[in-house]
């Protein structure tokens, strides 16, 4: 089962070493992670999405919580959550079909963040199956470039994390 997990950490140097070395000497493996400040500088969020069965999970989360560097942990998989991934996709476009993928980006509330000779790069921000649901689409047009980061989360509405 995949997992996603919220987990406020010291913003030092070393720390996302620390907490990704315990998980993968565990034999996990981390599908997604991604690290950033927040609103506090002295603290950073990550959001790790993993693939364990309840029992690994809950021995990660133990684990995890005896890192000196680690302030909380909080797991999103069932939870109320907003989730979000960015993606950059570079396509194919020569002049007579740049108004079809124009169209594709509109309809996804996309934005085209460079226009070149032949290309439109094409940013894009969403769930994991609107993001897919762009991909396919513009796989007929020829991707020459794709990057996405990974997913990041937080808890609807009043909730702590």
């Amino acid at each position: 089962m995949i997992h996603i997990l919220s987990v406020l950490v010291e913003n030092k140097s070393g720390v996302l070493s620390r907490v990704t070395g315990m998980i993968s000497r565990r034999g996990f493996n981390i599908e997604s992670l991604t690290v950033a400040p927040t609103e506090d500088e002295t603290l950073s969020r990550m959001t790790i999405i993993v693939e364990a069965d309840e029992v690994s999970f809950e021995q990660i989360t133990k684990q995890l919580h005896k890192l000196v560097a680690v302030y909380k942990i909080s797991d999103l998989t069932h939870s109320d959550a907003i989730e979000r991934e960015l993606v950059l996709f570079k396509v194919q476009a020569p002049p007579e079909r740049r108004h079809e993928i124009i169209e594709i980006a509109g309809i996804f509330r996309a934005n085209i963040v460079d226009v070149g000779k032949n290309t439109l790069t094409i940013e894009a921000t969403g769930t994991a199956s609107k993001l897919d649901a762009m991909e396919d689409l513009f796989r007929s047009y020829g991707i020459k470039q794709l990057t996405r980061t990974g997913k990041i989360a937080m808890s609807r509405g009043a909730h702590d994390q």
